[in-house]
């Protein structure tokens, strides 16, 4: 498979989730719309996904065809307190909150990625997972994955 064409194919809803959580960012710690969000187009992929019920986030987990090693792909999907004056159209909803670090982009692009890596099932030797970190920009928000174990194997 040319992961170059599949990544073509869905550059359009790559650019759509990206303005999609562009304008709905959350704070660390308080990522409940956006947690629900990925959770929802993830599912919609076919992809089980875990989520805690003391914590936002998620990991999302694609088995490949055959056995082999797991793998861990990473985006953080919270946004920082600052007032959006871009006048995009697609400019944040939520007044005080942005993504001006780019993780509106983490979290389309890994989607993305989500919907070729299930495209490649076939051809997958091992696991991938998704994790969709909570609270990247409290330098303290991967504590609770790896404490949960999360990473292990």
């Amino acid at each position: 498979m040319n992961i170059r064409e599949q990544a073509e194919k869905y550059n359009d809803y790559i650019i759509g989730q990206r303005r999609y959580f562009h304008r709905h960012p959350e704070l660390s710690f308080e990522e409940r719309e956006t947690t629900a969000a990925i959770k929802r187009e993830l599912e919609a992929m076919g992809i089980a996904v875990e989520t805690f019920p003391d914590y936002y986030g998620l990991i999302g987990t694609i088995e490949g065809a055959e056995k082999g090693p797991v793998v861990m792909l990473r985006a953080d999907i919270d946004a920082l307190p600052s007032h959006e004056k871009t006048g995009l159209p697609f400019a944040s909803e939520n007044d005080g909150l942005m993504h001006a670090c780019g993780h509106d982009a983490h979290i389309a692009m890994l989607l993305g990625a989500a919907r070729i890596l299930c495209d490649m099932k076939s051809e997958l030797r091992g696991t991938v997972k998704l994790l969709f970190q909570s609270a990247e920009e409290s330098c303290h928000g991967a504590e609770y994955y790896v404490e949960k174990g999360c990473l292990d194997g």
